[in-house]
């Protein structure tokens, strides 16, 4: 794990922390405020909270689940793109062979040249993967190769491949592009502020609930405050899935395998 990552992992869990503790003085406020209504008010200070409590409560299930369900779908769909490049790129490995014996050595060299820079780029995470754009590395290896399968299948010995090689590379490119841009798909900051305000609100709530109790449940205040922070960090995780803890590099080691395999295959 890198020093980026790291800091990732330290403030997913710093938030987290954060949360639970800001629930907790959420529920200790409420609680509080819940004691003084009832000793001004009586009875009548519980009107309508069943209400707002379904309310609140409700909205807060709806917003922890929309999260919590994106974010894995987006982590089974990262999952699945790289997935995508490695069957992209098995097959138009296969397809240079297409070309004639004496076409394919320098087109082979360049393919390995792009598939080591790919694959450095994904075991070795950098602030380049925060930018649009990709390293210039594999941008240069890309380039390299389009050109030398272009010029290639332009030959006349080359018209066998031209129908099948060029598209494979496209394809290949795409996957590759297209992992790049799902790293990018989040939620709008908008919608973590207002679930983390929900939880809060809904802290609040819960502790205004305790206050017709003689003493703390802690087990309660507790519980509800951890499963609610766990959920959070949780979908913090899930949604930068090559930083922190929870990761996709299992599916990277199959493009290090086909690189593996490509690399004996030239030995």
């Amino acid at each position: 794990m890198t020093a980026r990552d790291s800091r990732h992992a330290l403030l997913s869990v710093g938030i987290a922390v954060g949360l639970w503790g800001s629930m907790l003085v959420c529920l200790e406020i409420g609680r509080r405020v819940g004691i003084a209504h009832v000793q001004a008010w009586g009875a009548d200070a519980w009107s309508g909270v069943g209400a707002v409590d379904g309310a609140v409560f409700g909205l807060l299930a709806l917003l922890v689940g929309f999260t919590f369900n994106g974010a894995a779908n987006r982590f089974d769909r990262r999952r699945e793109l790289v997935s995508e490049e490695a069957n992209s790129i098995s097959t138009a490995w296969q397809r240079i062979a297409l070309l004639a014996d004496d076409q394919q050595s320098e087109l082979r060299r360049l393919f390995r040249g792009y598939l080591d820079a790919l694959v450095s780029w994904y075991a070795a995470p950098s602030p380049t993967q925060d930018s649009l754009g990709l390293p210039a590395s594999i941008t240069r290896a890309q380039d390299a190769m389009w050109a030398s399968a272009v010029s290639a299948c332009l030959t006349s010995r080359g018209e066998p491949a031209r129908v099948l090689l060029l598209p494979s590379l496209t394809d290949m490119f795409g996957a590759v592009d297209r992992e790049r841009m799902m790293r990018h798909i989040h939620p709008p900051m908008l919608v973590f502020a207002m679930l983390g305000l929900t939880e809060l609100a809904a802290a609040i709530f819960a502790g205004y609930a305790l206050a017709n109790t003689p003493a703390r449940n802690w087990t309660y205040i507790v519980g509800v405050a951890t499963a609610i922070s766990l959920a959070t960090y949780v979908i913090i995780e899930l949604e930068f899935p090559r930083l922190g803890w929870v990761r996709i590099d299992d599916m990277d080691r199959e493009l290090e395998t086909i690189r593996d395999s490509i690399r004996s295959i030239a030995a």
